[in-house]
């Protein structure tokens, strides 16, 4: 392993995720990275559920990543603090939160289905961070396994620039290594080991060729790499690594490598590429902070409870901290000790005694700190925007099969929305049942799950229900509402006058009235008392959404008018708007891909019906059918039993939200 001297240490850490559709193999490339840095001395296996970050009893039963899991390793003189998150949609919230204190990401892709709808997915959410990429084509011993494809659908689906520095010796099972076609070199694996040598002859030209289209490709995105291609119509390495570690980070383009993971071929060039072209702590929107010396500043991405405590997940931004040091929590001011600092290896860890910026760690002593919670020095106060949390979609009752058990089940629940803040419990008004949400059938599967096996609870779970909405499909105009209320004292005034129309958008508030009739600081309270109203829509207590209100009269007493007189009128008047409003009834819908056998097309397609599916589209791929469809989440409940059944069990398929819309009446 070559090793490096660097100036300042930061430029050697390397912090990023690996981001995949399920199945994708993106937990075997990050179990040969373990192995081939030594951070491990045994590879793991999917199915035999001996991986390093597949650490939970359900990952290893279901065969799939369900928590973002930590780990840490070396290479070529630089530290590499890695996060495998989940490819399963319902677990996306893992995946954001990660995203919000990563520095960079490898997305993997499989060579033979290329972009998936969770690929996508997660492209997008990196896209919304602005974390750069790498691309790795894995599974390129596959049958149907095909580069080009792979990058096309890079190309087509995610509409990025896909600068591909690799070409694959070998195709399907005879796959045996890569052209590095930066330094035109052929890296080739035997018996697990890499041989570095010349670029055979038979790909010689197509390695030529390549090249010239890599080298125009950069030309056009980099102006530095295109004053050299006119000069001389070819780029030095030099100028083409400088130039693909620059479109990298400005995410102008994506360069793309290859292999097979569980062959362990082309591992050692993507962790060249990492450490080349993904950015360091001190580049990027958080450089300006990341000093040692700087007073100390993080973000808690992930908080896990365990027999051994509640371990807390931060990313330092800024200065130094020491075991024993008092952080304060930016949202609450209240301070609490950081008692030890772990160095996680998924479920094992190090204590250290010191951590600096550009560091993830794990933090054990701290009490009220949740994902989203800024910790800073107390003399240095500072807050980071928190990571966004999805809204739940579907719901089941939970209670417990003893009542002696209920109190431990509202501190279990208790644990796990602390621990998962995509996971919501509420108390049923109604009919008093303690209700679960979250982001899918599998996610409350898990929690529920989770509860029996790490609690010892038993609990007996309701059917699933999904989360409707209710929007406005007729508006109304003029709505005059008076709140006047005397009970001695001061009283109570505010007269609002307002117009609520049908919005693209989920919720818009304007104001039109003119001659200070309703002074601004009444204005923004009825603007806040709407919006307390839309959390119960007239048809069935629905949140509501879709809507535009705008305030366009009003009047005030010069004693009894105050700002919570005009909330409570905003609320109160835009709920007698919506009575008046012709409302409709929304439900989740999400997009399905279903992949079947040829001959089972046809029984998914009138299953599909049954379910108020609209297909979208259908495409056949090496003797096997791919549907996609927009189905209603309520219709979903149950299918995977059903699709298996229809097609002998050789059925699968994938989901991602797709929006809302209007139910049948």
């Amino acid at each position: 392993m070559r090793t490096r001297l660097h100036p300042n240490p930061l430029a050697t850490i390397r912090n990023l995720g690996i981001l995949a559709h399920v199945d994708a193999g993106k937990t075997t490339v990050t179990e040969r990275i373990l192995f081939l840095t030594g951070a491990v001395h045994k590879r793991g296996e999917v199915h035999d559920g001996t991986t390093v970050t597949d650490f939970d009893s359900q990952e290893r039963d279901r065969g799939i990543t369900i928590f973002a899991a930590a780990v840490s390793c070396d290479w070529d003189g630089h530290r590499v603090n890695l996060i495998d998150t989940p490819g399963h949609v319902d677990f996306a919230d893992e995946v954001e939160r990660s995203l919000r204190v990563l520095d960079g990401a490898v997305a993997v892709f499989d060579a033979v289905a290329g972009v998936e709808p969770q690929s996508e997915s997660v492209w997008r959410q990196a896209d919304r961070h602005g974390v750069p990429r790498l691309a790795f084509v894995n599974k390129l011993d596959r049958a149907g396994a095909d580069l080009d494809t792979a990058v096309a659908s890079i190309r087509d689906r995610l509409g990025a620039v896909p600068l591909v520095v690799q070409l694959p010796v070998g195709r399907e099972d005879a796959f045996a290594g890569v052209v590095d076609l930066v330094r035109m070199r052929a890296l080739i694996w035997h018996d697990e080991q890499c041989t570095e040598g010349p670029v055979p002859a038979a790909l010689h030209d197509e390695a030529v060729r390549r090249r010239h289209q890599l080298d125009e490709t950069v030309a056009g995105l980099h102006a530095g790499a295109l004053d050299e291609f006119c000069a001389s119509g070819t780029l030095t390495e030099a100028t083409l690594r400088t130039a693909l570690r620059e479109i990298t980070l400005t995410g102008d383009g994506v360069v793309v490598l290859c292999g097979a993971a569980y062959r362990n071929r082309g591992i050692e060039p993507l962790l060249d590429a990492v450490v080349a072209y993904l950015p360091s702590p001190l580049d990027g929107a958080s450089a300006e902070r990341a000093d040692p010396q700087a007073p100390f500043a993080g973000l808690v991405f992930k908080v896990q409870s365990s027999a051994t405590g509640r371990r807390t997940f931060l990313r330092l931004y800024s200065g130094t901290l020491r075991k024993g040091d008092t952080v304060l929590d930016a949202g609450t001011g209240r301070t609490e000790r950081a008692g030890r600092i772990l160095r996680v290896q998924a479920d094992r860890h190090t204590d250290v005694d010191v951590a600096v910026a550009g560091d993830i760690v794990a933090l054990v002593g701290l009490k009220s700190a949740r994902a989203g919670t800024t910790l800073c020095a107390p003399g240095h106060p500072v807050v980071f925007e928190p990571p966004t949390v999805a809204d739940p979609v579907v719901s089941v009752a939970v209670e417990a099969v003893r009542r002696a058990d209920s109190g431990r089940l509202a501190a279990a629940l208790g644990r796990l929305v602390e621990e998962d803040p995509s996971l919501v419990v509420r108390t049923d008004p109604e009919t008093g049942q303690t209700v679960l949400s979250g982001l899918g059938e599998l996610h409350l599967e898990v929690a529920v799950e989770k509860l029996r096996r790490d609690q010892s609870l038993d609990v007996s779970v309701g059917r699933p229900r999904v989360t409707y909405r209710e929007t406005v499909a007729e508006g109304v105009t003029g709505l005059v509402h008076r709140h006047v209320k005397q009970d001695g004292g001061a009283g109570q005034f505010a007269h609002i006058v307002l117009d609520v129309r049908p919005s693209d958008e989920d919720f818009v508030f304007a104001s039109s009235v003119v001659g200070g009739r309703v002074p601004q600081e009444f204005v923004r309270a009825v603007e806040a008392g709407c919006r307390d109203a839309l959390a119960e829509g007239p048809l069935g207590g629905h949140a509501v959404t879709g809507l535009s209100v705008t305030l366009t009269d009003g009047s005030t007493h010069s004693k009894d008018s105050s700002e919570m007189a005009f909330r409570t009128a905003g609320r109160l008047g835009l709920r007698e708007a919506l009575r008046s409003c012709r409302m409709t009834l929304l439900e989740p819908v999400v997009e399905v891909t279903v992949t079947v056998p040829d001959d089972a097309v046809g029984a998914v397609l009138g299953d599909l019906a049954a379910r108020r599916g609209r297909v979208t589209g259908s495409a056949n791929r090496a003797g096997t059918a791919v549907v996609t469809a927009t189905v209603p989440l309520a219709e979903l409940f149950g299918y995977a039993t059903r699709l298996r059944s229809r097609t002998q069990g050789r059925g699968t398929f994938t989901s991602r939200p797709a929006g809302y819309a209007p139910a049948p009446a």
